[in-house]
């Protein structure tokens, strides 16, 4: 058996090496158009910005080393050019002598990855205008830094690679403004988890703006001037295009096979595409979201791998199934962790789902050991059943291992109330006795067993005219910022002043986190009052608050 597979990284090298532990004896070829077969993708913000240090270090492995372990015959810098399905051949250009071939197979892998999307607009592909996606592209932006002087730089688009490239940017001494078209940056959050991230963003010394649409590029002497929709231009020696990526499908499509969203190429669970001796894995296919059931394009290393294996399984006869992907992912800004899982707000509301969410604050081990940092975590459930449906983390260290701690949840369609059981490590340096997992499903559990009734940030300002909004916080935190007409009672004076609350109206209750008001709200329940706590807190409410302000 001969299997031919095009594209190398996560997706291609996983399955050749899988393949090639199947069965001793197969044929495998892989054709790379790059100069690397297998590199840290991920990695590669890390090397401009000085955290990863030699260039040796990106590369996973070369050709020699795939052959020498695997006894794979693996072809960089050859790019493949079309598919005959009938006759079983690729044809093939050998870049580097700018010669063509045909290339036969019994069985073909396509993992061509996504390439960068590129805005239609004018100065989008000029000079000192650049995309991150290879090893090369990696190397492209650190040498020209390095010979150019560059001390500024534009980054368009605040995802993944987009916050990744600010921050090495900055650490690495430019000056860096990111422009956002949207209303807020990394789109697997909601916009209040994303609005602690702005905060943050514009603390650490980058120019953040949001709602900024690009209508061009323009050489404006030795620096690159974007244009912008709202008149206000941004300059930079440098413009890092990072708006997002599309599926590499183009061969695929050519080649008749079928397309899905996006242009994303069609797979069922084997990774079969719709001619059956050609699998397709990888950033560049259609996917089952684990969720919700709906089609997606998730394009991430994790699940790109598990396609990969899962390709060359079925391949080799052996039955294997991807079952879907629920969009794990983590990212680091200087010393801030995002991390999310599952379902945001907008995709849980797209797949019809009744959902409703909780806001806790935790911090990442014991309080009192030194070293705790906080954690805000947002974790969406189905209203009938308290099935998990995603999860989002903002916080410092402990956020990665939380997430971790959710999507295995979400995998096991655990509920609130198997969040509450969780037996999960403790000790001081590590985390707390409830741990903020735990914590989470407590709240989520006391909302659906009706212990307590909760109204959401947004809604805090739709109250109708007259309503009654209790801060149950210490007179030093009240004095230094409260909602506009709230009455103030301390949590610890509440029950000696609850005649000072009218009996016949609904009383709104928040404290700092949203722990106090809990407890406020039971205490007020069971003396007659109807209360809702403010989801959390003053301090939740006040951040976002401010995330969301429009830039000036």
């Amino acid at each position: 058996m001969k299997v031919l597979i095009i594209g190398g990284v996560a997706g291609g090298a996983t399955a050749a090496a899988r393949l090639r532990r199947l069965d001793e004896n197969a044929e495998i070829v892989i054709l790379e158009r790059s100069g690397y077969i297998s590199y840290a993708n991920c990695g590669l913000p890390y090397y401009i910005g000085g955290k990863i240090m030699e260039r040796g270090e990106l590369t996973l492995q070369t050709p020699e080393s795939f052959f020498a372990r695997f006894r794979i015959d693996v072809r960089t810098r050859h790019e493949a050019l079309k598919i005959d399905k009938k006759n079983k051949t690729v044809t093939v250009r050998d870049l580097e002598k700018g010669t063509e071939y045909s290339e036969s197979y019994d069985r073909l892998i396509l993992s061509p990855g996504a390439r960068p999307a590129v805005p239609d607009m004018p100065g989008a592909e000029g000079d000192r205008v650049f995309t991150l996606r290879t090893v090369e592209d990696t190397f492209r932006i650190y040498d020209h830094i390095e010979r150019s002087g560059a001390l500024s730089a534009v980054v368009i688009g605040g995802g993944f690679i987009g916050l990744e490239m600010a921050e090495n940017l900055k650490s690495r001494g430019l000056e860096v403004t990111l422009l956002q078209r949207s209303g807020h940056v990394m789109p697997p959050l909601d916009e209040d988890m994303a609005a602690l991230v702005h905060n943050y963003i514009k603390g650490s010394g980058i120019a953040l703006r949001r709602n900024c649409a690009v209508e061009g590029i323009e050489d404006n002497g030795p620096v690159k001037r974007v244009v912008t929709k709202d008149g206000r231009p941004a300059e930079g020696d440098i413009v890092i295009m990072a708006v997002g990526v599309v599926p590499e499908s183009a061969l695929a499509g050519e080649a008749g096979l079928a397309l899905g969203i996006k242009g994303a190429i069609k797979t069922d669970e084997h990774m079969q595409t719709s001619e059956k001796d050609i699998y397709a894995v990888g950033d560049a296919v259609e996917v089952k979201n684990f969720v919700s059931g709906e089609d997606a394009v998730i394009s991430l290393a994790g699940p790109a791998n598990k396609q990969g294996r899962i390709a060359a399984d079925n391949i080799c006869g052996v039955k294997s199934s991807f079952k879907g992907s629920q969009g794990s992912s983590v990212l680091k800004l200087f010393g801030m962790t995002i991390a999310s899982t599952g379902l945001n707000e907008r995709t849980a509301a797209a797949a019809g789902l009744e959902y409703d969410y909780v806001i806790t604050n935790g911090m990442s081990h014991a309080a009192y050991y030194p070293g705790a940092e906080p954690m805000t975590v947002k974790i969406i459930f189905e209203k009938s059943s308290g099935r998990i449906l995603g999860a989002q983390i903002v916080g410092g260290s402990g956020a990665d291992k939380r997430i971790d701690v959710l999507a295995t949840a979400i995998r096991a369609n655990m509920t609130a109330f198997d969040l509450t059981e969780l037996d999960l490590a403790y000790a001081p340096p590590y985390s707390s006795a409830k741990d903020p997992v735990n914590m989470a499903g407590y709240v989520m559990e006391n909302l659906l067993t009706g212990k307590v009734k909760q109204l959401h940030w947004r809604d805090v300002e739709k109250l109708p005219e007259g309503s009654v909004l209790l801060d149950t916080r210490t007179d030093f935190e009240y004095n230094s910022g409260h909602i506009e007409g709230a009455i103030h009672i301390p949590l610890d004076d509440l029950r000696e002043n609850m005649d000072k609350l009218p009996e016949d109206k609904t009383l709104y209750v928040y404290c700092h986190s949203g722990l106090r008001s809990y407890i406020a709200c039971r205490i007020l329940s069971q003396n007659g009052f109807d209360c809702f706590n403010i989801s959390g807190g003053y301090g939740f409410y006040a951040q976002v608050k401010t995330g969301l302000q429009d830039e000036k």
